[in-house]
């Protein structure tokens, strides 16, 4: 008896995936508006391409897996693509890459090809159209056959030149328009500053932004794009991929200088590798590595399927987005009182990691989402960022909770919480709150405070559970024995701890500043304060003005100093820590004024030499400050092995870049 469904139920499947697939490519494509993760659209169209192979007479040619992007939108003039842009086929693992590989050479006859890979940017796919050196169009991919004609809006593009010399009679340029996030950020922020509604991702504000009828708004939106092929070309001789690509640049195109040209297959698995493991670096998003043929001849030979070409595939990277179920909104509380919304998820698998909280920040947030008890949510989680939730994702007909309310009290200790005119956040008023304690002790712990190994968020919640330690100073008084009490805790770890605790009492007056928990005080500002003033007595006993005169303390930060240390009991914890031994290293950290004082660093790749902890505590001890974003503001980009966005950035905006070599000179002249 076979164990096959019946067929109509097959059919009911497949016609239910179809819906499915282009319900979404209508929400991506044409609304700029995805309701789905790509990693879910991924699965609906894997399972139906499945079963239409297993049953040939179900499949149809308007199917959505044999179509490419959606239909282009009635309110833009539209125009034929001399060749049709295809979409790619799709690779999961490394096993789909050597299949693909494997079918390359078969088909050839031939062994060792050779590959170009390149990042697959999440932007806009268009192409760009120029007869004799002028740009005469521009075009969306829309359905592959048939683009929607954006010249205006490409044309405010600086990047794209209007005109190119030496050009031959025909060259079509294909890329990907995109928004980098620092600049996503930016935008957002003014939209937030106007009341605008904010875009929820740069793959879909550079959507909107090159679907809009006046040219003037794209003109104001931070467009930009990487070209990674043509389309037409006549007069124009290569022989590969790369060749082709060093071209364009040229000619002045931009092309992505991570790409990596004339390649073996191994060495492609290596780029995906890399650039997965440092795709939170770069300043752009990116869904994976497309990986090419690389000779000319050979994708000639190999040709093109009806949606894709043969000699090229997509390899995805493990997906940052998924679909899931708020089963609950819970609301946790930080070290300094704040009470923050989190929601409890549906456990999902997001870049091989599953996730069942996502922050939802404070209550502005929530509301401005919209987010419930029982809705369906996008979350992403971006490197090793802390997952959120990006939107909600409603069907028609969806019943709702009711909205989310904060709290009047706080959920831990019942005291009133309160949200200060001007301010997103709510707080609970007791200083002496269990959770706002235990956040405390976990801060006063952490590597960059006090560096206490084995005190992790478990240990620190025993403790204060059981009443072993009531303030920060009784961290210094366990002992052997009590630790070894502790349910779960062994005499060897019991002993590591201790010791552990023990050497934590010398400390730099930078990182006791840090682990103090002042609000606003970072590790930088800390060791700006530890620089000027040299001592804990200067700082505990300067003035709101003393402060303020700091280049860097600005009058919040300068009043939130004054008013910790004006507070009794935290004057009573620093001498409860002196008084269990702590000491303070009395080395001094010289005011700004070396040949480095007040210089800007970014450092981007790796360093032979040096870990970037310690190329930070190098420039810093010299008075320069190390900030993980490239501006103008920027002096000097310190470039290692296989820099990301950040060296695209200091090249554009014309910042000064240096090597490893350059930085050790400069370390030792200073």
């Amino acid at each position: 008896m076979s164990d096959k469904p019946p067929l109509e139920e097959v059919k009911a499947r497949i016609d239910y995936l179809r819906q499915q697939i282009v319900r979404a490519n209508e929400k991506y494509h044409r609304q700029d508006d995805p309701e789905i993760s790509d990693a879910q659209y991924d699965r609906l169209k894997i399972e139906l391409k499945e079963l239409e192979a297993e049953y040939p007479r179900f499949d149809s040619p308007d199917s959505p897996t044999h179509l490419v992007g959606a239909t282009p939108l009635e309110r833009f003039e539209t125009k034929a693509h001399r060749l049709a842009m295809l979409s790619l086929e799709n690779a999961f693992s490394p096993q789909d890459v050597q299949d693909f590989n494997r079918r390359v050479e078969k088909a050839l006859g031939s062994g060792s090809i050779l590959y170009t890979a390149e990042i697959k940017m999440d932007g806009v796919a268009v192409e760009l159209v120029y007869e004799h050196g002028r740009l005469v169009a521009a075009l969306t991919r829309g359905d592959g056959r048939v683009g929607e004609v954006i010249t205006a809006n490409v044309r405010t593009i600086s990047q794209i030149p209007s005109s190119i010399k030496n050009a031959p009679p025909l060259l079509e340029v294909r890329g990907e328009i995109y928004i980098r996030r620092s600049r996503f950020e930016e935008l957002n922020n003014r939209r937030l500053e106007k009341g605008e509604a904010l875009f929820a991702n740069p793959r879909n504000a550079a959507a909107g932004s090159l679907r809009q009828l006046d040219s003037a708004v794209t003109a104001s939106r931070p467009l930009e794009i990487f070209c990674y092929g043509v389309g037409a070309v006549e007069g124009l001789e290569y022989s590969s991929h790369y060749e082709l690509l060093e071209m364009l640049a040229g000619l002045g195109f931009p092309v992505n200088e991570q790409t990596k040209g004339k390649i073996s297959i191994q060495e492609a698995l290596e780029a995906h590798r890399l650039w997965e493991e440092h795709r939170a670096d770069f300043d752009y998003d990116m869904d994976g590595v497309v990986i090419k043929v690389d000779s000319v001849a050979f994708q000639q030979a190999l040709g093109f399927t009806s949606k894709s070409p043969r000699w090229a595939v997509a390899w995805k990277f493990a997906p940052t987005q998924e679909t899931t179920v708020v089963e609950k909104i819970l609301v946790s509380v930080g070290r300094t009182g704040a009470l923050t919304p989190v929601a409890a998820l549906r456990p999902v698998a997001i870049g091989g990691v599953t996730v069942s909280r996502a922050t939802l920040h404070n209550e502005d947030e929530v509301r401005k989402k919209d987010i419930r008890e029982g809705d369906t949510v996008l979350v992403q989680r971006a490197g090793d960022v802390i997952p959120e939730v990006v939107k909600v994702v409603l069907t028609p007909d969806a019943a709702r909770s009711a909205p989310f309310e904060m709290p009047k009290n706080c959920p831990v200790c019942g005291s009133q919480a309160r949200r200060i005119e001007g301010e997103a956040v709510t707080r609970c008023v007791n200083a002496q709150c269990p959770a706002v304690f235990k956040e405390s002790v976990r801060h006063f712990a952490s590597r960059g405070a006090f560096d206490m190994e084995g005190v992790g968020d478990k240990l620190v919640a025993q403790l204060a559970d059981t009443g072993l330690v009531k303030e920060l100073a009784d961290l210094f008084r366990l002992d052997l024995a009590t630790l070894a009490a502790l349910e779960r805790m062994g005499e060897k770890s019991a002993a590591n701890i201790v010791d552990a605790v023990e050497k934590s009492k010398d400390i730099s007056l930078p990182r006791f500043l840090y682990a103090l928990g002042i609000r606003h005080v970072g590790s930088h500002v800390a060791l700006v304060l530890a620089g000027h003033f040299g001592s804990l007595e200067k700082i505990m006993a300067a003035s709101v003005d003393d402060l303020e005169a700091i280049r860097e303390v600005g009058p919040v930060v300068a009043k939130s100093i004054r008013s910790f240390f004006d507070e009794p009991n935290n004057r009573k914890a620093v001498d409860e820590l002196l008084a269990a031994g702590v000491r303070i290293a009395e080395e001094r950290i010289e005011p700004v004024s070396g040949s480095l004082a007040g210089k800007t660093f970014v450092l981007t790749g790796g360093l032979e030499n040096l870990t970037r902890e310690q190329a930070k505590a190098a420039l810093e001890k010299l008075g320069a400050r190390v900030s993980s974003s490239v501006s103008k503001k920027t002096d000097f980009v310190v470039a290692g092995k296989d820099p990301g966005s950040k060296l695209d950035k200091a090249l554009s905006i014309g910042v000064k870049v240096i090597d490893e070599a350059g930085l050790k000179k400069m370390l030792e002249d200073a």
